[in-house]
Order: structure tokens, then C-alpha cells, then sequence
């Protein structure tokens, strides 16, 4: 075992020899895997096999169609078999909603360009004839789907590593891991240390201990799983081709063919959370006592729907564990706070993920930046605040739904509330429905009196529709209130604050008093933040972005950070409230001794005011399209803030108002989301944020070259707006958009404006289609709704209720 390399991957499963082999494959040879027994020895070696590419996240879906089609690659690279059997598979539909759940997936693939279709009842039946289809409205048929072996597999993985140079040492636990003042690590084991440059945790089942060495949590929890295989079953070996798999999501149980019987496995409710406080070290080839009786319920709907399993005999019994993370996808990416420590881990679906996973990584590790938002998977989408017991009701609710519906409005209860501001209990007793951002409790919008508190969950207009539109028209009529707490918050500070912004912000850097928008790009021009930037003096600002990916962009910071400033994240500390609509300035006025007219306080000013009794930081901005002002304040002056607001504007028809209503008045103006229009999928070029660009300053800061190429060859495709002939639904994201037959493009976002009564939908065309304006189409749960391409926002579309 040589003592010095690159990176040290701690983990032989398929993931950590998928990180291995393409970390080769990008060019990194000197790299080394060290596993604490045999490859496979984890979740690996017991794990079913099936892989798939259905995912509610497009770019996870994405990653496992690169997984799926490498194996191939594998196969011819290596010598070695992986035991592919690409069979496809059909997940069941039996309820309307699940219909319109996988309609809305098949509309997301036709842009992917992956090759599923709707089936009927009767095509069902013709393609999978032992699934008895009595109450199946139809199905999503996925030819990539199949099955592999896991061993093979994995070594193939490792043997295509070892061919490009790469080091896999076995039999060699890691003991500890040291940060190195020079940002590299040691990794000391039983057989001796080695100096790593880069270390990556693919600990798999041990993920939590081989983090906790690095002073790490991981929020992470072992699941049983529970699995058979049934004796030979004649309907199946006398079969001319083999039987495709077969997902159940009524009955949580997925089913394929193995050898001349059938696998069938569940995601039962009476689930079971394994080594909760800790995986043993000496674990590794066992399988679990066979727990029958935590399965009984979902065997006997397996008898109904699959009636051949009940006349077959249980060949073997396959119960094991494997991980989960709260949402259950994987915690890839750099650890915020730690300098060269990655993840790797929490991959429940390793050969449907593993290979994506692996190539995301590499990218990131070498490259700097991932091919695809990386957003679904990065371990900084969970915080600091996160703790084991948080993270284990969220793994048990999240395995109890793996076959589940999803719905885009949905919000699950699981370990609920947990963090909140002060205002929790004002909202509470106003019937606030909350959602949840980054473990924080946000209204999403407030019940009418008399309406249940709980939006129900669907793909069409819920019950929340009379509420949130009751909010809009507060708004764009009187004035609304809500709190500034689901924005991020930075202070920058200090001699080098206003340079370092320049290199590390693509716009115009502000003056004192004043506030800009600013576009964060990547070295490749890639969207990593869309900030508001407010200069309070030349040697301290505040960055305001999203609330949910400030670990995100602290760790960029970080990245980033130069001797003579200071980057502070404050999203915690310092709170208030944004209050909009027509009557906003009379509000302001009425709490606060200063002139606050239209001349003294110009959009765009930053000041600092008394409001109430509160020393409050206000800036003349509104994400709404209305006039508006965002007032900051210290956490303790919070409530006495919104008293005197909401004293103050009682006779101004002052009102709270939602995220469900924020994100339709937004639409009526065509402003973006970040996560929505604006993500590390796109450019600045592409969204239209370059208008945002300060091309003529001094400063190369990051992502010039790009963004400057860009401006001259101009982007392949643009962001744009259309209005939607929408039924009882209206589009979220990714629906593909038509053009003559033909698709042409794809939805970021939309909803509905209550304001306008129009259905609205922002998405991007590619250049040669910016001229047309009518025949577009866009698919929403399976029907093409007539949609026109907007030019301009119908809503005061010069900005004036902005600027007056």
C-alpha cells in the first residue's frame, strides 16, 4: 500500500469503485480505493440488482440513464460480464392521481430523450400477462429498465480503475482521518497512513462512522429491505422471452424475473430502521433474520395483483440492509466547512444511480463544477441544524413513500415543525399553512376562516386556490406583509470586501446606500447564485439570495475566500419582513420618522431607519412587481417590528400574504426563481440575467471569459414567457413545449396569475423559434394546451409601480 495518493475513496461498494474508475477515466490516476473487507462486502452484495430511470428530479433521471447505458461501455472496456438484462419495465397506475403522475413523467422524458410511453390496461396485459390489471389505469413503459449482477458489476468498476492505474487496497480498515494544515488529509488505517490530497466517504452502511472521524454528520439511516425469490414457476421458464419488471406502486412492491422464478421485493409500511445508533464494524456478509410479518400485508395485495406468486414456492429470503437519506436521494459533493473532503453516500439506488453519481463527482473534484445541477444530490442541501433524530422519522416517512405519489405541492410532516422564527405562533394563530424550506417553517399561504389548514395535495389547482388568490389581490390592491426569513442573508465585511465581490459577483457592485442585482456564475458561466447586493459603506454589504441553498453558496464562498474580508452567514440572525402593493410607502411612512417618498427613497436605495422601535436596515425592492420594501432587523426586535407594522396598517388593508401568492405575483412580471429559472443548468446569457452583467468593469471575476464568449456567439436557446390555455392545471416544471409536432423546448416554472386570471408559464426556446409567438403547445398531464409566446409582461410592463 503505497502511503501518499490524490484521493483515497474509503469504501468498496459499487459507488465508491464507481467514484475510482472515473476519477481514472477524467484523468486522475493517482487515486486509491481502501475497503474494510471485500469489494461488495455492504448494501452491494445483497442488493437486488434492478436499475431504472424514473425519478421526480429530471437530472437524477438523467444520471440514471448515463449508469444504464455505461455498462455496456464496462462490458467492452473490462472483459467482465455485469449480468445485464435489459428487459424494461412498467410501473403501475391505479389510481387517477398516480396516472397523472407518471403522464407528467413521460412528459418530462419526451425532452430527455428517453424513450417511454403510456400503456393501457390492455397493453399491460399483453406485454406482462401474469399481472392481473383488474383496477390498473394504465402504466409507464420504460425500456432501459432491468437488472444486473451486483458483484460483477462492481468489479467491473474496479478492474476498469485498476486499468487506468488507479490502487484498490482490501482488508485495510480506516482508522482516522486527520485534516492536514496544507488542506490535504491523513488517512491512518491498520496498515499504515496515507497522505491524501482528497479524501471521498463511499462508507455505504458506514457512511456516518467514516464521517464522524472527519467531525462530520451525515444525515443518513440504515433501512431493512427484505426481498424473495420464488422456486421455479413454469408460466415463467417456458416463456419465449424473458418478463419485464413489474412496479406495483399500490401494493410497494416491484417484481422481475430471476433465473426461472420471479424476485419480488416491498417497501412495506411496518418498516424497520436498522443499526440506528451506529453500524457495527464487524457487519458486513450477513443478511438479517427473515421478518415475514412486517411484509404479511404487502404479500397478500402481491397475491392479488401477481396471482401466479401464490401458487410458487419461497426459494430463498434476501433481508439486508441499506441507506437512506432524508429525501432519499444521495449526499454527493464537497462537506461545507471541510476543505477536500467529499461524499459519496446515501445511494439507496446504487446500480440505477452509482454510475451518475460517480461521473458527478469526478466532475466536480476535477472540473470544479458538475455537467448537471447537482442540486437533488449535494450534501449541502441539508444543514448544520440537522441531527439523528430529525433524520430518522424523515427515512422512515421517506421508505414508507418510496412508491408513493408525489405531488409538486405536497408537504410532508415528518419531524415538523422544527425550526422557527418568532413570528411562528403569530402565523400559527392567523391560520397560517405551512410549508417547509431548509427545515424552516414558511407560510405557504393563510386558510380562510372556516377552510381546513391543509392544502391537499394534487397536480391540479388545490384548495388553496381562494386563499392565495385572496393574497394576490391584497397585494396588487392594498399592501401585504410577509417575513424576509426564507431569504439567505451574508455580511461581507471588511478592507478587501468591495474587490473580493468584484471578483467573486459578475455585476455591478454598489455604492453606499444603494443595491444591485448580480448574477454568480461558475468558471464555466454557469448560474451559482442570483444575489441582491446592498452596500451599507465601502467596507460592509449584505448578500441576500436563496435561503435554501446558503450552504451552497457558503461553501463556494469558502471556496473563494481572500485575506481582508469577511463572509459571515446571518440568514438566522438577521430577519424582518417585505411589505408590498400600492399603499406599501403609506405604511413605511406611518412608522417611521423619516421622508421615505418617492424622492427621498429611490428604488434601489438602501437605508437605515427606525420602524417602530426597531434600528432596521430597509431597501427598496420587491420580489412581487409592486412597490415594496424589505425590512431587516435584528432576530430580537422581530416582533416588536411587525406590531407596529401591523398596528400601523390596519386602516391600509394590510394583510399577510404566502409563498403560493409570492410565486404567482411573480409571474405576473416574468421574474425567475432561483432553483427554477435560474440554476447551474443554465447561463446567465441563456435566463437573461447578462442584462445584469457588468461587462465594463475592471475585475476578471469569475466566469468572464464564458459569460464575454457567450455575448458574442449568443446562447442556443433563451428563457420566455407564454400564456397557457390551462384546464384545472397548471405547469410546474420541465413539461415539454411543442411546436408543429415537434418538441422544441421545455417549461422551468409556471402557475397561475390571480391577478391577471391567466395561466402563465416561463421556459426556454431554442433561437430559431424566438420569432414565433402562436401555435405553441405545452404538455400538461398528457394533454397539449395551446400556449402564446409573451413578449412582454402583462403587467405593468415598464416597471413603473416599481419605481413610483
Amino acid at each position: 500500500m503505497k502511503s501518499q495518493a490524490r484521493v483515497v475513496v474509503i469504501g468498496g461498494g459499487v459507488v465508491g469503485c464507481s467514484v475510482l474508475y472515473h476519477l481514472t477515466k477524467l484523468g486522475w490516476s493517482d487515486v486509491m480505493l481502501i475497503e474494510r473487507s471485500e469489494l461488495t462486502s455492504g448494501s452491494t452484495w445483497h442488493a437486488a440488482g434492478g436499475f431504472h430511470t424514473l425519478n421526480g428530479d429530471t437530472n437524477m433521471a438523467a444520471l440514471q440513464g448515463y449508469t444504464i447505458r455505461l455498462y455496456r461501455e464496462l462490458e467492452e472496456l473490462t472483459g467482465l460480464s455485469c449480468g445485464l438484462h435489459h428487459v424494461g419495465g412498467i410501473t403501475l397506475a391505479d389510481t387517477p392521481e398516480r396516472l397523472d403522475m407518471l403522464k407528467a413523467e413521460r412528459a418530462k422524458h419526451r425532452y430527455m430523450g428517453l424513450e417511454t410511453e403510456i400503456l393501457s390496461p390492455s397493453e399491460i396485459k399483453e406485454m406482462a400477462e401474469l399481472v392481473n390489471v383488474e383496477g390498473v389505469l394504465g402504466g409507464l413503459y420504460d425500456p432501459l429498465d432491468g437488472h444486473l449482477d451486483p458483484s460483477g458489476t462492481t468489479h467491473a468498476f474496479a478492474r476498469a480503475a485498476r486499468m487506468a492505474g488507479a490502487e484498490i487496497v482490501t482488508h485495510t480498515r480506516v482508522l482516522k482521518t486527520n485534516a492536514r494544515a496544507d488542506g490535504g488529509w491523513d488517512v491512518v488505517t491498520e496498515k499504515g497512513t496515507v497522505v491524501a490530497e482528497h479524501v471521498v466517504n463511499a462508507g455505504g452502511l458506514w457512511a456516518r462512522e467514516v464521517g464522524a472521524m472527519a467531525g462530520v454528520y451525515l444525515p443518513l439511516m440504515p433501512m431493512a429491505h427484505q426481498y424473495l425469490v420464488t422456486e421455479d414457476i413454469p408460466e415463467i421458464y417456458e416463456r419465449a422471452s424473458e418478463f419485464p419488471h413489474v412496479m406495483d406502486p399500490g401494493g410497494e412492491s416491484y417484481l422481475r424475473q430471476e433465473g426461472r422464478g420471479l424476485c419480488i421485493g416491498f417497501y412495506e409500511q411496518k418498516c424497520e430502521p436498522w443499526a440506528v445508533d451506529g453500524t457495527p464494524w464487524a457487519f458486513g456478509h450477513e443478511l438479517l433474520n427473515d421478518a415475514f410479518e412486517k411484509i404479511e400485508d404487502s404479500v397478500n395485495f402481491a397475491y392479488r395483483r401477481f396471482p401466479v406468486l401464490e401458487r410458487a414456492g419461497v426459494k430463498s429470503v434476501i433481508h439486508g440492509p441499506f441507506t437512506f437519506a432524508p429525501d432519499g436521494n444521495p449526499l454527493v459533493g464537497p462537506v461545507p466547512g471541510l476543505r477536500n473532503y467529499w461524499t459519496a453516500c446515501a445511494v439507496m439506488a446504487g446500480f440505477s444511480q452509482g454510475g451518475g453519481v460517480g461521473l458527478s463527482l469526478a466532475q466536480w473534484m476535477i472540473e470544479g463544477e458538475t455537467e448537471r445541477d447537482p442540486r437533488a444530490m449535494d450534501v449541502a442541501r441539508f444543514g448544520h441544524w440537522t441531527t439523528p433524530a430529525y433524520t430518522l422519522p424523515k427515512v422512515v416517512e421517506n421508505y414508507q413513500r418510496r412508491f408513493s405519489v408525489s405531488y409538486p405541492n405536497e408537504e410532508l410532516p415528518a419531524s415538523r415543525p422544527f425550526r422557527r422564527t418568532p413570528m411562528y405562533d403569530v402565523w400559527d394563530r392567523m391560520n397560517a399553512v405551512f410549508g417547509e424550506t431548509y427545515g424552516l417553517e414558511v407560510p405557504n399561504y393563510f386558510a380562510s376562516e372556516g377552510e381546513p389548514r391543509y392544502e391537499t395535495p394534487s397536480f391540479r389547482r388545490s384548495n388553496a386556490w381562494e386563499a392565495v388568490r385572496a393574497e394576490v389581490h391584497a397585494v396588487r390592491k392594498m399592501v401585504g406583509i410577509n417575513e424576509v426569513h426564507n431569504f439567505s442573508k451574508f455580511s461581507v465585511s471588511g478592507p478587501n470586501a468591495r474587490n473580493w465581490l468584484d471578483q467573486i459577483m459578475a455585476g455591478r457592485i454598489p455604492k453606499p446606500g444603494r443595491l444591485s442585482l448580480s448574477p454568480m456564475l461558475s468558471p464555466k458561466g454557469r448560474l451559482f447564485g442570483d444575489f441582491t447586493i446592498s452596500c451599507h459603506n465601502d467596507n460592509a454589504f449584505q448578500l441576500t439570495a436563496s435561503y435554501g441553498s446558503q450552504d451552497f453558496h457558503h461553501r463556494w464562498f469558502e471556496k473563494h475566500t481572500q485575506k481582508g474580508v469577511s463572509v459571515q452567514n446571518v440568514s438566522d440572525q438577521v430577519t424582518g419582513f417585505q411589505i408590498s402593493g400600492p399603499n406599501a410607502r403609506a405604511l413605511l411612512q406611518k412608522v417611521t420618522s423619516q421622508d421615505v417618498s418617492s424622492e427621498a427613497f429611490r428604488f434601489l436605495d438602501v437605508k437605515s431607519l427606525i420602524v417602530g422601535l426597531s434600528k432596521c436596515r430597509v431597501q427598496r425592492v420587491s420580489y412581487t412587481g409592486d412597490l415594496g420594501y424589505e425590512i431587516y432587523c435584528d432576530l430580537m426586535s422581530q416582533r416588536q417590528l411587525f406590531d407596529s407594522l401591523w398596528e400601523a396598517g390596519q386602516s391600509l388593508g394590510l394583510r399577510p400574504f404566502g409563498m403560493r401568492a409570492m410565486m404567482s405575483l411573480r409571474l405576473d412580471r416574468f421574474f425567475g426563481s432561483w432553483q427554477r429559472e435560474y440554476s447551474p443548468d443554465y447561463t446567465a446569457a441563456e435566463t437573461g440575467l447578462d442584462r445584469f452583467i457588468h461587462f465594463q468593469k475592471d475585475a476578471d471575476f469569475i466566469g468572464r471569459k464564458a459569460a464575454e464568449a457567450e455575448r458574442v456567439s449568443k446562447p442556443a436557446r433563451e428563457l420566455c414567457a407564454f400564456e397557457v390555455d390551462a384546464c384545472d392545471s397548471d405547469v410546474v416544471g420541465y413539461e415539454p413545449i411543442w411546436h408543429e409536432a415537434t418538441v422544441v423546448g421545455f417549461c422551468t416554472s409556471g402557475g397561475y396569475s390571480h391577478w391577471l386570471d391567466k395561466s402563465i408559464a416561463l421556459g426556454f426556446l431554442p433561437r430559431d423559434r424566438l420569432f414565433e409567438v402562436t401555435d405553441f403547445e405545452i404538455e400538461i398531464l398528457g394533454e397539449r394546451r395551446r400556449a402564446r409566446r409573451l413578449n412582454d409582461p402583462l403587467f405593468d410592463p415598464e416597471g413603473l409601480r416599481l419605481r413610483q
